[in-house]
């Protein structure tokens, strides 16, 4: 005997929110491994991460428009990683450890902008 999950009616919501989770997808351009490139332990990214969408929690901001777990493969290695949007990857960068030059100069590009504009 089999049985047969059967719902009368799909809720519109659902839909509407796989098609939201598609389109804020093609929105995000970045991986979070192409930091690993950076000079960014893998252990490192995996804090910013973390510690930009308790930032972005935090700040009201809807998670799911620019942080989207997923798999990826490097050097025949399935990893953990996640895809950003561009507000994201700022997030992310913004949060790592500024150890590393590439994470010490952006943020001071940021600040430097910022601080032209408010000029």
């Amino acid at each position: 005997m089999e049985i047969s999950i059967f719902r009368k009616e799909y809720g519109t919501s659902e839909s509407i929110t796989h098609f939201m989770d598609f389109y804020y997808s093609l929105q995000m351009k970045y991986l979070a491994s192409d930091l690993l490139y950076e000079g960014l332990t893998p252990q490192q990214i995996s804090d910013a991460v973390l510690r930009a969408i308790k930032v972005g929690k935090s700040s009201g901001l809807d998670i799911h428009q620019h942080f989207k777990p997923l798999f990826s493969s490097i050097d025949r290695e399935i990893i953990g990683d996640c895809k950003l949007s561009q507000l994201g990857y700022g997030l992310v960068l913004m949060n790592a450890e500024a150890k590393t030059s590439a994470v010490g100069n952006w943020q001071l590009k940021v600040l430097e902008k910022y601080f032209k504009a408010d000029l």
